[in-house]
């Protein structure tokens, strides 16, 4: 589905919304504490990366990043597994294309499994999963996209926070990634290590090229605003899986237009296997500070030596 208006904003709908924040959020942590006496221990290595909103931050193209960084396997959900992403879903066979191993499915039965391969010993890297009280984590890494901050500052439904705001300090580590203007009342806790990323969005095309972009994400604007010569833009919901129909009307609005379709990579995977050569994605780099590299490595490095 598509991110909800409300998620950016103090509307009357999200204070409406506020009681059935409070009772989800209550009954989601009586699930958490009774969930969390069955958690497994690995092994190896668990660093999480993760969010405390709703929706998309931008923390694929990270945990890209740091699973080349380490040479780590990727343990996630697989949100909206089909045919058309080879049923293990759409991030994942983004990882997959760079020659990443990723295991999709169940997270704890996944880790149990990597743990048996006796001879890795490195870590394994988990995508998402700070509020999966299932596995315990050796490093938690929090996102943040500075345009996005907290939303609302409300839980969900009322706003996209996953748990309140002051959970963000028992994060090991916080990654906001660059985007604009910062958000106003973006303050972040203070004793946790923050460390900063941007984002370069490459278009397949050159500046003068009419675009007509589309995308089903969790904040399609961001996608937009990064492109340039847009002359006509079409949002799909979070992890949309697109029809020859959706297809066929967007060619219709490109032609119409003069211009060519463009995507992200995480909608190109989800596009039908026959219109694949003829529309384009824009591919996303992410530069992360050198910075949180030399924390990580300390950080694995010192938790080894407690262990010795």
């Amino acid at each position: 589905m598509k991110t909800p208006w409300w998620f950016l904003h103090k509307t009357p709908l999200a204070f409406l919304l506020l009681p059935v924040a409070f009772v989800y959020y209550f009954i989601s942590r009586l699930v958490f504490n009774w969930r969390r006496m069955f958690a497994y221990k690995s092994r190896r290595k668990v660093v999480c990366i993760g969010g405390i909103l709703a929706g998309g931050v931008g923390k694929t193209p990270i945990v890209r990043t740091l699973a080349n960084y380490l040479d780590a396997p990727v343990v996630m959900r697989g949100y909206k597994r089909t045919a058309s992403t080879a049923n293990i879903g759409d991030e994942a066979t983004m990882l997959m294309h760079d020659g990443i191993a990723v295991h999709v499915g169940h997270r704890k039965s996944n880790i149990m499994l990597l743990d048996r391969q006796k001879n890795e010993h490195g870590p394994i890297l988990m995508d998402d999963g700070l509020q999966n009280p299932l596995i315990k984590k050796d490093v938690s890494i929090l996102v943040f996209d500075q345009m996005i901050g907290y939303g609302n500052g409300f839980l969900l439904p009322a706003g996209p926070l996953r748990e309140p705001k002051y959970k963000a300090k028992k994060a090991d580590a916080i990654i906001i990634i660059k985007n604009g203007k910062p958000r106003k009342r973006f303050k972040l806790p203070s004793g946790v290590p923050i460390f900063y990323a941007e984002n370069k969005t490459i278009s397949p095309y050159t500046k003068n090229t009419k675009i007509v972009a589309f995308a089903g994400i969790g904040y399609p604007k961001k996608f937009f605003k990064s492109l340039d010569g847009i002359v006509a833009h079409r949002a799909f919901g979070d992890h949309y899986q697109y029809t020859d129909e959706d297809i066929l009307e967007l060619k219709k609005l490109a032609a119409k237009k003069k211009a060519k379709l463009v995507t992200t990579e995480k909608d190109w995977v989800r596009l039908p296997i026959a219109v694949r050569d003829e529309i384009k994605y824009a591919k996303l780099e992410t530069v992360l500070d050198t910075k949180f590299f030399d924390w990580l490595k300390e950080k694995l490095n010192a938790d080894d030596k407690k262990t010795d």
